[in-house]
């Protein structure tokens, strides 16, 4: 072996700087275009990422999902596939506006209506350039192979003109139309949101009893309604009953009067309305409750809204018809003592008035579900406003359908009917949004108030032949940032233009995301991808083929991330390190309010006392895919993260043993090499390895692919062959040394070609070292081939061989384990083994046995001999006996001081015995049988007492 060459090649290199390393390897990865489309490529594959948000940093969730899509694009570029992984961000619409206007609040002590809209737009910008520099730069120390000249922004020029195409193709199809009808409204925003934007919080409430005067009646009567908003009585146009309730049907069809402000209202029947509710009669508000709003739909019930954007009670109520259309039908006045007030305040003064006419009779206390703005924190109001919606009613059933038929597949495929009860029951998509950050509308309006879309004036005056002096106002309101991420796939790709990476890339094959945005994000992209891209046959093209449906990411104590709880994790904490100061900087740099600071700090501390120190970006990525497992949460553990690190730096320490005792020139000797069944075993357990983990990452079981690994890597590969081949090394002939060092680095390369695409880092490293020696021709591992099964290395008889040398050796280590004997300890053993296949596979190997076991000599003898008591004996099984005899497992002196204690402790007990059953008294007193016990263990005592002695007298003979 030639040292000197050698060492040219292998520097002795530390892996503890890791983040060096991890650098320099992703630059270089980069400035190659490793990354990029190989346009020579048969076949495609194609990931586009779920674009972050602009609202600061990625967190463990992101970590865990790009890990995924990550190992995804590296196994399928390794297969040889033309490979892209599309990057971009989101401008994140409603989340990233509140983010800035706190930013604002506390820099400037302004909000975003001090500010011009253009400027406000401006910072918003600069802002979206800090987090997407900072995000991209998570994204490359996570090592994702994303080719990063095709990056994208929701909000970029082209992706601009694809929205507004979008827009002005489905509005010219009829399907985009403006509509006045309750929606969602967050007072604090002052935005409509989507039910999917709302948590319902059970909270301790109130139901107030209110009394309504009938009228054309002789006598003064009255009926009684619950309700848990009585500030809603100014909107009231109707009271509904159940047309089978008993109690109220001569009322139906009377009117009554809507307490204090005296509106005339009729009283209609309704089968929605349930008998056992309060008091089984409700009080209609149809422009602030969505049960009241299909009740006055159907009975062409007047709507009144009360009021404003923030939540204040209007000047003059808003009236309007069951159709949206401005009314008369009622006053429209609002007494004085409740306007410009909030809601919650009005509520307060309304109730007071009612207890001062007596018209409230009860007040219950009772836990009621408020809708929360998940966004805004406010509760949220049903308001009736002027809204811009999607009719979904055309688009579901094709993307119900291609589901159903397998064009797309969920995997995990439980999801499937998640979505399907999604698609059922979806409404028509209130797709605008009254806030600054956003798509613009498309649309004008002229004084009349009549719509022209297009994508500009001057485009607009043209195609509506409008003359010049005609004045066009812009809607002010934006698109709902799902509208433009729901074009993702294609408009990424190029859309509407006929890209070259639109014809390559679409349908993109796999899209990795989280089971909370199936109805957000997923329905939609499938539904309008649908309906907007095509094949050459004028065929419906689908987004993806696989939906794979991550689970959500927990910390240690199994709760949901949370900045608000400080247990957000950065996963560039994990890969460099970062102190306990840094962190709790970190965690309560934002936290206005001092209770929740103290907190965080108190659970920071807690959970790392001495802050938390650098893991590799391998170490992190190989625990997030061994956590990938079908359940709908995964919970964070940082053992794991020690324990995977543990296993880069196997991986690494054996790499560089095999460096160290391969000679550069294997592969050009020409002596006749001669395999073992050593040799032999690991290629057949390494080929059944690669089998088995193709088959976890075509099935998406990363979780199952890193257990596979981890097992061959270090249990069998690490813990035996290379331990093995030390032996090969010290005692063998030369044309076995050469054989085990083929059989080492060639396993070693395959070992990182299949791991790559989990650790891309470390296999890298010691990859570059090893293309050498192997004279491969490739500049990266990136773009060698990935390991393919074949059952020519299957070898049976080798894995039958090796499974009784480890049989053997691990029955002999479990000894030492259990009499504490020290492996330095030399020992000899006996053999007694009744299969003749199997005492010869041990004597053709018995050099390893006794270097892993430890062993002077090994003697194999007759099954039926050598039974004496003074051996220490272990079964296998029927087929072979392990004897050892006791004096190589103690020490003499010991052994015969511990044995002349049981002799004489025997031998008291015998004298005891036998003075009993000298007893006069006792004999005749006891009954025959425990006499008969007694003589019994009398007798089982001095055997006992007799084969002490036995024992002793050869301890005596035999030399220590």
């Amino acid at each position: 072996m030639n040292k000197t060459k050698k060492n040219k090649i292998y520097k002795k290199t530390s892996y503890s700087s890791l983040k060096k390393f991890e650098q320099n390897i992703y630059k270089k990865w980069e400035l190659n275009g490793f990354f990029k489309p190989t346009k020579n490529k048969k076949e495609n594959f194609c990931i586009v990422i779920p674009p972050p948000n602009i609202t600061g940093s990625l967190h463990l969730g992101h970590a865990f999902q790009q890990t995924i899509m990550d190992i995804l694009i590296r196994y399928n570029r390794m297969q040889g596939k033309n490979t892209l992984w599309q990057s971009g961000i989101d401008h994140a619409g409603i989340a990233a506006q509140i983010l800035l206007e706190n930013k604002i609040l506390i820099k400037e002590k302004k909000n975003r209506y001090n500010l011009e809209k253009k400027e406000f737009k401006k910072k918003m910008l600069q802002w979206k350039q800090n987090i997407q520099k900072k995000i991209f730069m998570q994204m490359k120390r996570l090592g994702n192979s994303i080719d990063w000249t095709k990056k994208r922004f929701t909000m970029d020029k082209d992706f601009q003109k694809s929205v507004k195409k979008a827009f002005i193709s489905l509005y010219e199809d009829k399907l985009i139309y403006r509509g006045k009808k309750l929606v969602n409204w967050d007072p604090k925003l002052r935005t409509a949101i989507s039910d999917l934007e709302i948590e319902n919080k059970k909270t301790q409430g109130f139901v107030w009893h209110i009394q309504y005067q009938i009228l054309n009646q002789n006598n003064l009567n009255y009926i009684s309604i619950a309700t848990t908003r009585p500030e809603t009585i100014l909107g009231d146009t109707a009271l509904a009953v159940n047309p089978n309730d008993i109690r109220y049907q001569k009322l139906i069809g009377k009117t009554a009067l809507v307490p204090l402000i005296n509106r005339i209202i009729p009283i209609i029947s309704d089968k929605s309305v349930d008998i056992n509710q309060g008091t089984g009669c409700m009080k209609i508000t149809p422009a602030h409750d969505f049960t009241d709003y299909e009740i006055a739909k159907r009975h062409k019930l007047p709507m009144i809204n009360i009021l404003d954007s923030k939540g204040n009670i209007l000047k003059k109520l808003e009236i309007f018809d069951s159709n949206g259309n401005k009314s008369k039908i009622f006053s429209s006045n609002i007494p004085l003592i409740y306007q410009k007030i909030n809601r919650f305040s009005a509520r307060k003064i309304i109730i007071e008035k009612l207890k001062e006419k007596k018209l409230l009779t009860k007040i219950e206390k009772d836990c009621i579900i408020l809708p929360y703005s998940d966004r805004g924190g406010v509760v949220v109001e049903p308001m009736l406003t002027d809204q811009w919606y999607l009719k979904v009613s055309q688009l579901k059933e094709k993307a119900i359908d291609i589901v159903k038929n397998g064009s797309i597949k969920f995997i995990p495929k439980e999801y499937e009917n998640i979505y399907f009860s999604w698609m059922n029951i979806i409404q028509d998509w209130c797709i605008s949004r009254q806030i600054w950050w956003g798509h613009p509308i498309p649309a004008w309006y002229d004084k009349n108030g009549n719509i022209y879309v297009g994508n500009n004036l001057s485009e607009i005056r043209k195609k509506y032949k409008l003359h010049k002096n005609i004045l066009l106002k812009q809607d002010p309101d934006v698109l709902d940032t799902w509208f433009s991420s729901s074009l993702w796939t294609f408009s990424v790709l190029g859309w509407p233009k006929n890209t070259s990476e639109l014809k390559q890339f679409h349908p993109t094959n796999v899209l990795v995301s989280g089971f909370d945005i199936i109805f957000f994000w997923i329905s939609r992209m499938i539904m309008l991808t649908l309906y907007f891209i095509k094949d050459k046959h004028g065929k419906s093209q689908i987004p993806f083929k696989h939906v794979y449906i991550t689970a959500l990411v927990r910390d240690e104590n199994k709760q949901k991330m949370s900045k608000f709880k400080g247990n957000v994790i950065d996963p560039i904490d994990m890969i460099d390190g970062i102190s306990l100061k840094k962190l709790l900087k970190k965690r309560t740099n934002d936290i206005i309010k001092q209770t929740i600071k103290d907190k965080i700090i108190k659970n920071t501390k807690k959970t790392y006392p001495n802050g938390i120190p650098g893991y590799g970006t391998d170490a992190l990525r190989f625990t997030l895919a061994s956590l990938s497992s079908a359940n709908r949460n995964v919970f964070w553990n940082m053992n794991k993260l020690v324990g995977y690190r543990n296993f880069c730096n196997k991986l690494w320490n054996a790499s560089q043993y095999i460096l160290n005792n391969v000679d550069i020139k294997i592969n050009d000797q020409k002596t006749k090499i001669v395999f073992s069944d050593i040799d032999l075993w690991v290629v057949s357990k390494l080929n059944n390895t690669i089998k088995t983990y193709r088959h976890a990452l075509d099935n998406y079981r990363f979780d199952i692919a890193t257990n596979i690994l981890y097992h061959f890597i270090w249990n069998e590969f690490c813990d035996w062959y290379l331990e093995l081949s030390k032996i090969v090394f010290k005692q063998e002939k030369e044309k076995n040394k050469i054989a085990t060092q083929k059989i080492l680095i060639e396993t070693l390369e395959k070992l990182l070609r299949l791991a790559h695409p989990i650790i891309p880092f470390i296999t890298e490293i010691i990859w570059q070292k090893i293309k050498k020696i192997l004279k491969f021709k490739e500049n990266t591992i990136m773009i060698t081939k990935f390991p393919k099964y074949n059952s020519i290395y299957i070898n049976k008889k080798a894995e039958y061989s090796v499974k009784w040398i480890k049989k053997i050796i691990v029955s002999i280590r479990n000894i030492r384990k259990k009499m504490k004997i020290s492996f330095n300890k030399p020992l000899k053993i006996f053999l007694k083994i009744k299969n003749k296949k199997i005492k010869q596979i041990l004597v053709d190997n018995i050099i390893y046995i006794k270097f892993m076991g430890n062993l002077i000599n090994i003697k194999f003898l007759k099954y039926s001999d050598f039974n004496h008591d003074i051996h220490y004996i272990t079964f296998i099984d029927d087929e072979i006996k392990i004897i050892i005899p006791k004096i190589d497992l103690i020490n003499k002196n010991e052994a015969l001081n511990l044995i002349n204690k049981k002799i004489n402790k025997i031998k008291n007990y015998i004298n005891l015995i036998q003075n009993k059953l000298k007893n006069n008294n006792f004999l005749k007193k006891a009954p025959s049988n425990i006499i008969q016990k007694t003589h019994d263990l009398l007798e089982k005592n001095l055997k006992s007492y007799t084969k002490l002695k036995k024992e002793k007298k050869i301890l005596k003979t035999l030399k220590n």
